[in-house]
Order: C-alpha cells, then sequence, then structure tokens
C-alpha cells in the first residue's frame, strides 16, 4: 500500500504541478510530434526513480513511463472526438491509476482486487449511490406536477440545481455518519441566505414554495438514508 501511494504521490506531482500550461498546449497542437510529451514522461521516470531509491526497480519506473506515454498520447489522439475535455481528461486519469495499481500489486492483483471489494462497506456504498442521482430523479418525480407552475425565465446554469442538490445530500449523508448534526443545520443556513436574494428578485411566492418543499425533500431523503444506515451499522 506504501508503494502504491508513493508512486501516486509521483503521478499527481508529475501530472499536475510539473507540468506547466505551455507544456499542455504544445501537446495538444503537435500531439506525438510534441518534444513536451517526451519531456513530460521523463519527468515522471526521475520522480519514479526518486521516490523508488532503488536502481535495481528501474524496470518499474520504465514500465510505469511507458505506459504513462502510451496513455497520454491515446488521449491526445481521441481529445478533439469529445465536445467535453473533461471526458477524455477523467478517462486519462483513471487509466494512469490503473496502470499503477497493477504495477504494484501484478503477482497477487486478482488475490489483492478480490480483497477490496470483500472489505468495502456495501451499506454505505448503496447509500451514497442513493443520495446522487437515484434521490434527484425521485424528487424530480415527485415535484413533477409542481414545477409546470413555475416560471422558468430566469437564468441558470444547466443542471445546476440538480448537481447542488446531489452535493448537499452527500454533505448531509457525511455529517450524520459523523454525528455532527449542528453542521446540517449550518448547511440549511448558507443555502437560504445564498438563495433569499433570488427568491427576493423573483417576487413569486410559487417559487419560493417549490425552492422549501425541494430543499426539506432532498435534505429529507438524505437524512432518512444517513439513519438508516447508521442504525444498521
Amino acid at each position: 500500500m506504501q508503494l502504491f501511494v508513493k508512486l501516486l504521490l509521483v503521478h499527481f506531482i508529475g501530472d499536475f504541478m510539473l507540468q506547466p500550461t505551455k507544456w499542455v498546449i504544445h501537446k495538444e497542437a503537435n500531439k506525438a510530434g510534441s518534444k513536451y510529451l517526451y519531456l513530460h514522461v521523463l519527468v515522471h521516470f526521475g520522480l519514479y526513480m526518486l521516490v523508488l531509491w532503488d536502481i535495481q526497480k528501474w524496470w518499474l519506473a520504465l514500465i510505469l513511463s511507458i505506459s504513462h506515454l502510451f496513455i497520454d498520447m491515446a488521449k491526445l489522439y481521441v481529445n478533439p472526438l469529445f465536445k467535453n475535455k473533461s471526458i477524455p481528461f477523467f478517462l486519462d486519469q483513471v487509466l494512469h491509476l490503473v496502470a499503477i495499481y497493477i504495477c504494484v500489486y501484478y503477482p497477487q492483483l486478482y488475490e489483492h482486487t478480490l480483497s477490496l471489494f470483500a472489505g468495502l462497506d456495501w451499506p454505505l456504498v448503496l447509500a451514497i449511490v442513493f443520495v446522487t442521482s437515484p434521490s434527484a430523479i425521485i424528487m424530480g418525480k415527485l415535484l413533477e406536477g409542481m414545477s409546470t407552475q413555475i416560471n422558468t425565465d430566469h437564468k441558470s446554469l444547466p443542471n445546476a440545481g440538480k448537481y447542488i442538490g446531489i452535493i448537499e445530500r452527500l454533505f448531509v449523508l457525511t455529517f450524520i455518519i459523523i454525528g455532527r448534526w449542528e453542521a446540517i443545520g449550518l448547511l440549511i443556513t448558507a443555502k437560504s441566505v445564498f438563495r433569499f436574494n433570488d427568491l427576493k428578485e423573483s417576487n413569486s411566492r410559487k417559487l419560493t414554495e417549490y425552492i422549501l418543499i425541494g430543499t426539506l425533500v432532498s435534505f429529507g431523503l438524505a437524512i432518512l438514508t444517513g439513519l438508516l444506515y447508521t442504525s444498521y451499522t
């Protein structure tokens, strides 16, 4: 585990702290012909060797560096195919993490992966998953009849309300699990303050009631999920 953490640290330092924007732009423009692509991989190799601090493990640093090269190169060619550039970015990061995981645990990869899944807190996984998209869909169905009566001419980011709801429910679930109920009150207060100006400007009682009901349902689902999890465990 310690080796995995060390190599993960190298990845984050090399990919985010020691990769100037100039390199990224040059790589995107020139792809495999970019000198900075290979310099970036060389930086990773040097960092891997530094962290491993064992000349006999040069092969591990080399394998990880080569895998980094091919993953980054694939991303450069796939990137233009996506409108949402965050998709190839996160895929790239996941592949790097998988490569590190495989290299570290290769001799007992299957056994280690099985032990990881066996040790998971599955009720917690279920609770986390439920308060995200499933709860958002349930809320949408519950408030479906009301939403048609609300004037939606105010400008808003696409799906902003959905993501805000998911984040707040994750916070509420976390606070319940760690026993910090007072933090939930603080979260409700903070949301109310931010919403106050919008409601004041809209001067719509229906919108105010709709947002209030939505907030209460959202918090209610998260609290119920948290209580069920804590009572189960």
